[in-house]
Parts: C-alpha cells; structure tokens; sequence
C-alpha cells in the first residue's frame, strides 16, 4: 500500500497545483473590460465595424420601407406614423453609430461592483495544502487506504469548481459577442415590428452582466470558505 499511498498522494497534489493555477490566471482574466476578449478574439474589433456599417444599413433600409408603405402602397394604417418613424430612425442610427461608446459606460457601470468584489481582501489560499489538511483530518478518523478518499474528495471538490470557472468564462464570452454585435442589435430598435429584438437584446445585456457579478461573488465565497477550513480545519 506504500506505493499505491505514494502514487495517489502525488496525483491529488497535482490536482490541487493545477487548480491554483486555473485560479490564478482564469478569475481575475474575466470582468467587464474585453481587453481579455480582444487579445484571445482580435476579429471582432474589425468584425464591429462590419456590424455598425451594416446595422446603418439596416435602419435605412427598414426607414424606407416603411415610408413607401405610408406613401406608395397607400396603407397607412398598418405602417407606423412617418414622422415619428423618421425621428425613431435617425435615433438609433446614432445610437448604432455610438454602440461602442454605450457598450462601453455599462461595461464601466456594471465593471464597478466585480473589481470590489475581485479586491475584496480574504485569507491567504492556496488550493495545495487543502490537500495536506485532508490528508490530516481523514489520517485521524479513518484507517486504510486515507489518500485513496482524499484524492476522490479532492477530484470532487477541483471538478465542481472548474465547472463553476467555466461558466463564468462561458458568460464573458457570450457577454463579448453582445457587446461586438450591439450595433445590429439597437439597429432593430428603429422599428416598431422588431423593437421587441432590441428589448430582448437590452434584457440580455443586462442579465449576462449581472450572471458575471453573481459568478465572482460565488467564486469568492468558495474561496473564502476553502481557506477558512485550511485556516482551522477541525473547528467545522
């Protein structure tokens, strides 16, 4: 059993370095600012203009369909008011226009709360000597094979939370293509028939924002409980 004690023991160290690093490099790469998502996605900034030039395009294009159903098809009643169509267009031509700078201020106002929330100060932690503390503990109340459970607990508890870092990098992903397709998305606002896009867009924004800010919060409660049980491991 020494060897397999020995094997068993190196591989849950392991696990637990490899955790800190995942840690180290992934939390405090995803927030609200995309200079993460420009460096590893460097298309997009050029892919936005391709977006603002469309989303112009696109609100020109539905401004003049539907003064041609006011004026040229004679159905009026079905088409939106022309003045207020025209005044609605050349709104949110400027607001596609200024996307970026939109973008921008909310990613600001919402990047606020998770720089507190990442500053936060909590204990010293290092996800390796949650190992050694295991290794301890279950030495007291157990006989036999202690690092066999200790590596299934620490297998347990790495899995959980890359899983928990995953979503939390799947949510500043998806927040990074909001904010690089946004010009499309206030393009559609510019119409009565597809404002409700834009409103589901807006919605959208809003939640992945505020998803990100609960993901750190959670993250940080896991840290801070992993590093008050190695602080005082037998108080629990």
């Amino acid at each position: 059993m020494g060897i397999l004690d020995g094997i068993v023991g190196w591989i849950a160290e392991q696990v637990m370095h490899i955790l800190d690093l995942v840690n180290t490099s992934v939390l405090g790469a995803l927030g609200c600012d995309m200079a993460v998502f420009l460096r590893y996605f460097p298309a997009a900034r050029t892919m936005y203009e391709v977006f603002t030039a469309t989303a112009i395009g696109i609100i020109m294009l539905m401004w003049v369909w539907n003064l041609f159903k006011n004026f040229g098809l004679g159905v009026g009643s079905e088409a939106e008011d022309p003045i207020k169509l025209s005044v609605r267009s050349v709104v949110f031509m400027l607001l596609a226009y200024y996307a970026g700078n939109i973008t921008d201020l909310a990613l600001k106002i919402g990047g606020t709360p998770y720089e507190w929330i990442l500053t936060s100060s909590l204990p010293k932690l290092s996800f390796a000597d949650f190992n050694s503390v295991m290794l301890t503990i279950i030495g007291v109340c157990a006989n036999g094979a202690v690092t066999l459970i200790v590596l299934i607990l620490v297998l347990i508890l790495a899995w959980n939370y890359i899983k928990l870092l995953f979503e939390a990098a799947e949510r500043y992903v998806l927040l990074g293509v909001l904010v690089f397709t946004a010009p499309v998305a206030f393009a559609l606002g510019a119409s009565q028939s597809t404002v409700n896009i834009f409103k589901s867009w807006c919605r959208m924004f809003a939640g992945q924002m505020f998803l990100l800010l609960m993901n750190a919060w959670c993250l940080k409660l896991f840290l801070t409980m992993v590093g008050t049980f190695i602080a005082n491991p037998l108080s629990l």
